[in-house]
Formats: structure tokens, C-alpha cells, sequence
């Protein structure tokens, strides 16, 4: 897999494709190389921590894409790799010599996956993106903080994200439609087409009835029950009492068992039109104990509840959960760093070992080796060509 992407949609796709046991080959630029290696704040071995989280377990080669020798180089392992993804603005790839349609016609099982923000069609597909942009135009935004403020950005960069999650889906599945056809596909991935699909049940909403879904903060528009709330200790936690049976265990580890027969509330339906007035019953209940004493009581109820915890206490959970999410990887030169871990388990498989994300360049003589049958003074050659990088490899020769 050719890896010709940058900043965090594609390199998370092929991240998430290396961890399931693909070949990935990064190719970056010479100066430099993917431009999230020097994202600040934090760094290590002069590698940016934003880079060192998405690009495991693959390879780097450093290629001068403006040299004809380097774009020649890049065609060569075109002709023998199974799958590209790129993230480049539409038009941008053709322009460097590497048109779809004609590669294809040479390779026609070759898988080729374009993410950009807005697609390779439509009136804004030249229109740069970023998470926040797609956020934003996809009415995300306008459905995360609270009703009265101002909008918020997710706190993950979920345009990005999910993007490179619905990349993967569609080269898994186009490789499997190999399988059965010898036939490779074209995939072309909008960032914001993507946000639009996880508006999920809000945008059923907004287009059956008509109506403009407000921010949610940390309630639910279809039930009053799923929210936070703030317990005696000043610590928040969630309650998703969203079925009859969970209402009534609520009531009962609040001590509050006459909410059940009140008329505001004796259905969801109910619940939902007096939610103003069942709020501060329930938030009145909570105050009368510390956060981390309700949970408990109300799981013995049946009624699933959580602590909202910071970004560290949830790492040490699962550090301490013993599935494996927290990882270290190491470096031939002894340098380590922890990430998180691959979330798909294939119980009975053994686990793949992740590597260290590679060095700019570092990969050259393996990769051209491996994949082009090329000596090791050919890759010297074309390095003092200028149409490659070269650094001393973490692999062996």
C-alpha cells in the first residue's frame, strides 16, 4: 500500500489498515516530509507527538515528486502496489503526472482512495478543508456546546477522522470485491460528506419534520433521562436511563419512587414534553451524594451510568483494562514512545507487533529493494539524482 498522504485523515486510514496487517508505504517530501512531524508542542527524538499517533507500523521514503526521476520511481511502485491512498486536492495528482483513469488502465486492480474536503466533484471540490472547516459546514458544530453559547468544536478531530474510518471500510471492501471481480476501484471520500452521515438521527429529524436541532450539550433531544449531571462533590456524571425499565431504576436509586406515578412523567413520551420541570427533581436528587458514590446504587438498578473522566484517568483505565490499548514502540535505537492501541481484537489471532513510526526517509533501501528488485547503488544513484532522500534505516539491509 502506497501511502501518499498527509496530516491526519490518510495517515490514520493507513494506520488503522497497517495495524490489520497491510504493507504501507509512506511516501513524503524530501524537505521536510509529512508536515505533521513538527506540530508542537510536544516532540520526541525531534518527531512530533501528533505524528508519532497515527503513522505506526509503516514505512518511509522520501521521494522529490517535482524531479522526473522521483515521479518515475513512484510509477514503477504504482505498477506493483495493490492499493494508493492519497489526500491531495482533486486535480493536484494529475498535475504531477499521476492521472487515476490512465494508471488504471495499466493496473486495473490497483484500489485508488482519494480523501479531500469536499470531494472530486461538486462546486466546492477545489475548496481547501480542515476538521474545523468540515465541522462547521456539516452543522456539527452547530450541535455541540451548550443552547445560548457560542459553538464548539468536537474536542476530537472528528472530520478528520471519521474520513479516514470510512476510507478503510471502502478499501476493505473494494479488495474484497477484487477478490470475487480482479477488478480494482476508485473511492473518493469527502470529509464533509462524511460529518453529514454521522449527523445520524438529527438529520432525520431536520428533514422530516422540518425543525433545526439545537446544541445538545449533555442532554438528548428524544430522551430527558440521557445526560449529565452534576453530583454534591462538583463532579459530573452520566446517566443513559433510556427504556421503562432503566426510568424506574433511576427513581428508585434516588430515592425518589413518587416520579413514577406523577402524570408529567409516566411515559417517555411525557418525560420528554415536562422535561423542564423533571430536570431539577433529578438534579436535586444527585447533589445529595458525591459522583463517584452513585454509581453503585444506580448499576444495581440497572441503570448504566459513567464518571466523566479527564483524558489521563481514562488512559490509566486502560492501561489497567488488559486489552492491550495502551502500547509502547520502540525504536532500533532504544527510543519508545506510548500510543494508543489497535481497537479491533480477532480473538484467536495472534496480535500484531506495531513498529515505531518510521524516520523521513528511512525505509528507501528496503522498500526499493522489496518492491523493485533495485541494489543497493541503484537507491544511491537515484538519491544523488536529487529524486530521493536517503537515512539510515532502522531495518535491516
Amino acid at each position: 500500500m502506497l501511502d501518499l498522504t498527509t496530516f491526519l485523515s490518510g495517515p490514520f486510514a493507513t494506520q488503522i489498515l497497517a495495524d490489520m496487517g497491510a504493507e504501507v508505504v509512506k511516501v513524503e517530501a524530501p524537505d521536510g516530509g509529512d508536515s505533521s512531524r513538527a506540530i508542537p508542542p510536544h516532540f520526541v527524538d525531534g518527531e512530533s507527538a501528533y505524528f508519532l499517533g497515527v503513522n505506526r507500523s509503516k514505512r518511509s521514503i522520501a521521494l522529490n515528486l517535482k524531479h522526473p526521476e522521483g515521479i518515475a520511481l513512484l510509477k514503477e511502485m504504482l505498477a506493483v502496489c495493490d492499493v494508493v491512498v492519497e489526500n491531495y486536492r482533486p486535480g493536484v495528482a494529475a498535475r504531477m503526472g499521476l492521472d487515476v483513469q490512465a494508471i488504471r488502465e495499466q493496473r486495473p486492480a490497483l484500489v485508488w482512495a482519494s480523501i479531500s474536503g469536499f470531494g472530486q466533484t461538486g462546486p466546492w471540490k477545489d475548496h481547501p478543508a480542515y476538521d474545523m472547516i468540515v465541522q462547521a459546514l456539516s452543522g456539527v458544530m452547530s450541535l455541540t456546546g451548550e443552547v445560548g453559547r457560542p459553538a464548539v468544536r468536537l474536542g476530537i478531530p472528528a472530520g478528520d477522522m471519521v474520513a479516514g474510518m470510512y476510507a478503510t471500510i471502502a478499501v476493505t471492501a473494494a479488495l474484497a470485491d477484487r477478490e470475487r471481480t480482479g477488478q480494482g476501484r476508485v473511492i473518493d471520500i469527502s470529509m464533509l460528506d462524511c460529518q453529514l452521515a454521522m449527523l445520524s438521527y438529527q438529520s432525520t429529524y431536520a428533514l422530516l419534520a422540518g425543525t433545526t436541532p439545537q446544541p445538545q450539550g449533555a442532554k438528548h433531544d428524544s430522551i430527558p433521562t440521557y445526560r449529565s449531571f452534576v453530583a454534591g462533590d462538583g463532579r459530573e456524571l452520566v446517566v443513559t436511563a433510556n427504556t421503562e425499565r432503566m426510568w424506574r431504576g433511576l427513581c428508585k436509586a434516588l430515592g425518589r419512587p413518587e416520579l413514577l406515578d406523577d402524570p408529567r412523567f409516566v411515559d417517555a413520551g411525557c418525560r420528554l414534553a415536562n422535561r423542564n420541570d423533571l430536570w431539577p427533581l433529578l438534579e436535586a436528587g444527585f447533589r445529595g451524594r458525591a459522583a463517584a458514590d452513585w454509581i453503585e446504587p444506580l448499576q444495581e438498578q440497572g441503570v448504566p451510568v459513567a464518571l466523566i473522566k479527564n483524558v489521563p484517568e481514562a488512559l490509566r483505565d486502560a492501561r489497567e483494562s488488559g486489552r492491550g490499548m495502551i502500547v509502547q514502540l520502540a525504536d532500533a535505537k532504544g527510543q519508545s514512545v506510548e500510543v494508543v492501541g489497535n481497537p479491533i481484537k480477532l480473538p484467536g489471532e495472534p496480535a500484531l507487533v506495531p513498529t515505531y513510526p518510521p524516520k523521513l526517509g528511512e525505509g528507501a533501501y528496503e522498500v526499493l529493494a522489496a518492491w523493485l528488485g533495485k541494489a543497493e547503488q541503484d537507491v544511491d544513484q537515484i538519491a544523488r539524482a536529487g529524486a530521493l532522500q536517503l537515512q539510515a534505516s532502522s531495518f535491516l539491509k
